[in-house]
């Protein structure tokens, strides 16, 4: 790219700037203050979930987002109808672009940085617009009393307008945790989102189907209470293999559900716990010793979240292409069941590619019609359900992987960065020449392989735990996410607390 390329970049960022943001604070944010931000947005954040949109027929909405819902960390029909999927989505967009060397920006250097936050938040509100259109013209249906108010264009374009102050909220709630708060905003949505999902499959005592007599056939909606109920309620002889596949494996929340979810938390808090530790020494405090983790999962959940958002696009737009009606008539692309088919009412495509980069829906969705095809009959066979399980597992391995070594590249965690960031705080591998270069070397045997490896590793335990199904409806990926992201959130909790408490460790730990 040539630096003209570069200065015409640079011409978006007084225009970007003119945009809502939020102020960098001056100077040290206390910990209280920055644990009262966080508070007050996840507050705010439920509410606005619960905030419908003005004007919408509920009845007739489809949600485009449904299978992908807890990890867009939205709500169907509110506000936060997009989650955030347009921030992540504008966040990959930038990230191949700088990574694949297109945008010619070095994220360690002030002025380039700034200038990355800066434009990103034009190209958020341009996937903001993107995402939301769609979805009002094609799936976000208007009432009719809102309709004969303002007519059929007026009343979509309200909505639009709704969903893009939603979404651009989101967005600035995020900036306010990144920078007054502790963590990542995206990261605390998703988690609060799975949280609540979690909790409500696991401990609903409501019937399945609240219309109805509560029954055997309709039990408890929880995991827990589902399995009270039909074991205080069946005899000994009723115990037969009906209950019990209704126990382990009958829809929904099933017991193997539970066991799956708690297996990903001990899976991922171990993960999250093994890292190679570089010995340190203080230039100018002789005894001083420290040591640099490279934790085993580097790349942490961001990968999988990248992958997520990024299909979750890909079925969106399968779906419009099949469904809508002026994109079914594009040549080639419009009505193609290639590219994917959905049955009526569903947006969860039914075959096609869009099929076999969708999340597998627990054992019961593939595991029990390829051992018994007769007893559980889908539309597929034996072998097409093989194909789509390992074709989402290697797509979720190879993407969290891209994903990965991008993410590690724009943020300033590459073995360069890591070495000029020990470098700054005074610190040197004892036993070698105090050089950048040297300590670069030395990095570079762990960083780039540990960083495909984390990858490899949360792309993994995402498709498994997809595979397996999870309590509550959160997704596999979902569950792991939270997990990983609450034990992030610890960590920084921590580390904000020994800055609290030892002011000098500011700059090694990258703090103001």
């Amino acid at each position: 790219m040539t630096e003209e390329t570069v200065s015409r970049l640079y011409r978006l960022k007084p225009i970007s700037d003119r945009l809502p943001a939020i102020k960098r604070p001056e100077g040290h944010v206390h910990f209280r203050t920055k644990m009262m931000w966080v508070v007050v947005v996840l507050i705010v954040y439920f509410v606005m979930t619960n905030v419908y949109i003005y004007g919408l027929d509920q009845s007739e909405t489809l949600d485009l987002f449904a299978q992908y819902r807890t990890i867009m960390a939205g709500s169907s029909g509110s506000l936060l109808q997009l989650g955030i999927g347009p921030i992540v989505t504008a966040s990959i967009i930038m990230q191949l672009f700088v990574g694949a060397k297109i945008i010619k920006l070095d994220l360690t250097n002030r002025k380039d940085k700034a200038c990355y936050q800066s434009v990103l938040k034009l190209v958020v509100i341009f996937m903001i617009v993107f995402e939301a259109v769609p979805q009002v013209f094609g799936y976000l249906v208007p009432s009719d009393s809102f309709v004969s108010a303002f007519g059929d264009f007026g009343a979509k374009g309200l909505i639009v307008l709704q969903l893009c102050l939603g979404s651009y909220i989101v967005f600035l709630m995020d900036e306010l945790i990144s920078k007054w708060g502790i963590g990542s905003g995206i990261s605390l949505f998703i988690a609060a989102g799975v949280a609540q999902q979690l909790f409500t499959g696991t401990f609903n005592w409501y019937a399945v189907d609240s219309s109805a007599a509560m029954s055997l056939s309709n039990p408890p909606a929880g995991a827990i209470p589902k399995a009270l109920y039909i074991i205080a309620n069946s005899s000994s002889a009723e115990m037969s293999s009906s209950s019990y596949e209704l126990l382990f494996l009958g829809q929904p929340n099933p017991i193997i559900a539970l066991v799956g979810t708690i297996a990903i938390f001990m899976v991922v808090a171990y993960l999250e716990s093994t890292r190679v530790e570089l010995a340190l020494a203080h230039k100018g405090a002789r005894g001083a010793r420290g040591r640099y983790p490279i934790k085993l999962l580097y790349a942490s959940n961001i990968p999988v979240i990248l992958m997520s958002a990024l299909l979750a696009n890909v079925s969106m737009f399968a779906l419009l292409f099949y469904t809508n009606d002026f994109l079914s008539g594009i040549p080639l692309l419009g009505g193609n069941g290639n590219l994917g088919y959905f049955e009526d009412g569903s947006t969860t495509a039914a075959g096609g590619i869009a099929w076999y980069l969708s999340a597998p829906s627990g054992l019961t969705g593939w595991l029990l019609p390829m051992i018994d095809p007769t007893g559980y009959p889908t539309s597929h066979t034996p072998l097409l359900h093989l194909m789509h399980v390992l074709i989402y597992f290697s797509v979720m391995v190879l993407g969290s992987v891209l994903f990965a070594k991008f993410w590690i590249s724009t943020t300033g965690m590459g073995a360069d960065s890591v070495a000029r960031q020990i470098q700054r705080s005074g610190m040197q591998m004892p036993g070698f020449r105090r050089d950048p270069r040297i300590l670069e070397r030395v990095l570079d045997r762990y960083i780039p392989t540990i960083t495909v490896l984390s990858g490899a590793i949360i792309g993994a335990l995402a498709a498994i735990s997809d595979m397996i199904g999870t309590v509550g409806n959160a997704t596999g990926t979902g569950v792991l996410l939270a997990v990983s992201i609450m034990i992030h959130f610890y960590e920084a909790m921590g580390r904000e607390q020994m800055m609290e408490m030892h002011p000098v460790m500011r700059e090694f730990l990258g703090g103001e």
